[in-house]
């Protein structure tokens, strides 16, 4: 059985890879997947399991102690085990951390490339961690026209040093403190914070935008207000993981502001469809929400890059 880590693996250079490995799952049979929670809040045992035909089973398993801040230790940690699809045979472990970090942004990424308009030349995102700049890499493979890229974030010296890191590589990212009138000039907005309250006004949104929401994943959690929800055609990565189970959706499908209806398809949706319909001027929402299924995705392609490359 193989051993994956960070480490071993190395950076993603090619975003690419991942995004059409992402897609091209979406072209197989529909996944089962299937959630475990042990242990109270703040001390939790997460076990996620896929089984995808064609592809084979997955469980990523992850702790959550909330403590281990205090401890100089991550709060999050596991693996993924990855199971040969005709024999059960255990291919590979890898470092849960890794596969989160690729599919959060691949996942996003192929979500912009069905909705947001080719020629998006700027993108804002909220938040300074580190899926902001993931995100940014994978956009801007994914968008070769995209020119400028500005960050936001609530500590403003966090969007200031992660601006500046970014930049050494080569990427023209900018820090601002006005997040109204960044959101007001741009093609693209992400938005990748742990906020429980709405950090996106709809009211600050210009025609064709399209805005691509990460941060939320429990119910209590939210990034978007109402009329960002009202005024775009909403899309998500999987219905199963998002409608019932994060506030982003789940808060305003309880109050009657949307309706199921109004969540017009998700990923396995668009790719039978191959685009989505949408005028240039229609404000487009997709919620990632990830799932095993994508964790599964992103570790089949971990291993076929492994294998080409031994």
């Amino acid at each position: 059985m193989k051993l994956i880590t960070r480490e071993t693996f190395g950076a993603v250079t090619d975003w690419r890879i991942f995004v059409e490995a992402i897609d091209a799952g979406h072209a197989l049979p529909k996944a089962e997947v299937e959630d475990v929670f042990l242990g109270p809040p703040g001390n939790t045992l997460l076990s996620r399991a896929a089984r995808i035909e064609g592809i084979g089973f997955g469980v990523k398993s992850v702790t959550v102690i909330a403590q281990n801040t205090q401890r100089d230790l991550p709060s999050v940690q596991g693996g993924m085990i990855v199971f040969d699809e005709q024999t059960g045979t255990p291919a590979a472990l890898i470092d849960s951390a890794l596969i989160t970090d690729i599919k959060t942004a691949a996942d996003s990424a192929l979500g912009a490339r069905y909705l947001a308009r080719p020629d998006a030349k700027h993108m804002v995102v909220l938040g300074a961690g580190s899926v902001a700049g993931n995100v940014i890499a994978a956009y801007r493979q994914m968008f070769p026209k995209l020119e400028r890229f500005t960050l936001w974030n609530r500590t403003d010296a966090k969007a200031k040093a992660l601006a500046a890191t970014l930049q050494n590589t080569g990427l023209p990212v900018f820090a601002t403190s006005d997040i109204s009138e960044a959101v007001g000039q741009a093609d693209i907005v992400t938005c990748a914070t742990m906020s429980t309250d709405p950090v996106l006004k709809g009211k600050w949104l210009r025609p064709g935008t399209h805005v691509d929401l990460i941060g939320a994943f429990r119910a209590d959690m939210r990034e978007a207000d109402d009329d960002v929800l009202t005024s775009g055609q909403i899309y998500v990565d999987s219905r199963d993981t998002t409608l019932a189970h994060i506030g982003e959706l789940k808060i305003p499908l309880s109050r009657g502001v949307i309706s199921e209806a109004d969540i017009l398809g998700d990923l396995y949706q668009l790719k039978a469809r191959g685009s989505a319909d949408r005028h240039p001027d229609t404000i487009t929402v997709f919620k990632n929400g990830g799932g095993a299924h994508l964790d599964l995705m992103i570790a089949n392609a971990i291993l076929q890059l492994e294998a080409s490359q031994s």
